[in-house]
């Protein structure tokens, strides 16, 4: 039997934010371009940032792929970093 492929559940809703807003870190000139991280309700995360996936896509290490339907998203370090504080353990 083999396992099942994951795959993301479109109806799960944002819970909370890992971190600090954009708008906390200076990362958005307040237009409304916000990059984020947020936990869903059913424990996945959502990422919010840019889509650069055609520039990366001839130049992702081996063993990477970006698959059809998923998107190489960038988001500021400090994004991440303020986030730390908020992801789990396990």
């Amino acid at each position: 039997m083999g396992e099942r492929r994951w795959e993301a559940d479109p109806s799960a809703e944002l819970s909370r934010r890992w971190g600090k807003s954009s708008h906390e870190l200076g990362n958005t000139s307040g237009d409304g371009s916000c990059p984020d991280i947020w936990e869903l309700a059913n424990g996945d995360v959502a990422v919010i940032g840019q889509d650069l996936t055609e520039a990366y896509r001839t130049r992702l290490p081996d063993g990477v792929s970006v698959d059809p339907g998923e998107r190489l998203v960038i988001i500021p370090r400090s994004t991440i970093i303020a986030a730390k504080v908020d992801i789990p353990d396990a």
